[in-house]
């Protein structure tokens, strides 16, 4: 007959997936993540599919089977203001509730923070990188910049030979994220293979469309008790049809950046006007707070006057 503390150490003979996702906390990450970002639904069912393989590993290591530590380094491409950063804090949260990591920070870099300007600088800030992000996700936006083969002097191959190093040898504490534009992406892993075999998962962030861009706006308006009167909700359309045609667009960071300016105008607005004022004015942006932000980021020409006219008649 076995002891209590004998019976209290058998593995279980079954284990509820569904139990242990809830439990974990996984549901309630991904609740957030859906709070958190509109749209990129292909991204989020990624993000699900990565944590139902890391739960299962879990549960075959619990039960005895032969389990080793997946492989989590990941790359993600996109333009920029799709979400790749937030979504890299979601995934270390995961990671360390289901025990993959010890800490579950995110610790976000450019080259600048890693690769140094003279010899012998590269190496203690790329490893002083290493270290603060060690037991969490180390997210390198940007990560084509490290590889610059034009510039002979060049130090980031230094750089990039620590943290290949590191990405294989302490992959159980650490989970790379390159982040970038998807050609850029693709010709550093052709001019970097070591980078490519070790990255397990690659997920692609589409642009936002006009409507999740609208919706977008909303939310940020109304996070701070901020919102668009009929008129101006129909001119902030138009604007983002576009805005999106012209240089430099950053998806959901344009539509934060117009948001600021539109609401600088309306302050303007507002006080230039001398009148007294009640919340709802200071609450409501309109027609004349979104053509100024639009006049201010070069959109002049007439099918935009034409479609605002239009939406606002």
């Amino acid at each position: 007959m076995s002891s209590p503390t004998e019976t209290s150490l058998a593995p279980p003979q079954t284990i509820d997936l569904r139990d242990e996702f809830e439990q974990a906390g996984i549901d309630a990450v991904l609740q957030a993540l859906d709070a958190e970002l509109l749209g990129l639904k292909p991204v989020k069912t990624r993000i699900r599919e990565i944590a139902a393989l890391l739960l299962v590993e879990r549960a075959r290591r619990r039960l005895g089977l032969a389990s080793e530590p997946p492989t989590l380094h990941m790359s993600f491409t996109g333009n920029p203001g799709t979400g790749k950063t937030s979504v890299a804090m979601r995934i270390a949260d995961i990671l360390h509730r289901l025990g993959f990591l010890r800490r579950g920070h995110l610790v976000a870099v450019t080259r600048d923070d890693l690769v140094g300007q003279y010899i012998g600088h590269t190496a203690p800030k790329t490893k002083e990188v290493l270290k603060r992000a060690m037991g969490g996700v180390l997210f390198i936006d940007e990560a084509y910049y490290l590889y610059r083969p034009e510039n002979e002097r060049d130090y980031g191959q230094e750089s990039i030979e620590i943290l290949l190093q590191v990405m294989e040898n302490q992959r159980e504490d650490l989970v790379v994220v390159l982040a970038g534009y998807a050609d850029r992406m693709d010709r550093f892993f052709a001019s970097n293979p070591g980078f490519r075999s070790r990255i397990a998962h690659h997920i692609e962030f589409p642009d936002y469309t006009d409507e999740e861009l609208l919706r977008i706006a909303e939310s940020m308006l109304a996070t701070n008790e901020y919102r668009f009167d009929p008129a101006g909700l129909e001119a902030m359309r138009a604007y983002i049809a576009a805005r999106r045609n012209l240089p430099h667009f950053a998806n959901a960071r344009s539509i934060r950046n117009a948001l600021d300016r539109a609401r600088l105008r309306q302050a303007n607005r507002l006080f230039e006007s001398g009148a007294p004022v009640d919340a709802q004015a200071l609450s409501t942006l309109t027609r004349a707070d979104i053509e100024a932000t639009a006049r201010i980021v070069g959109i002049r020409r007439s099918p935009f006057l034409y479609s605002l006219r239009a939406a606002t008649r």
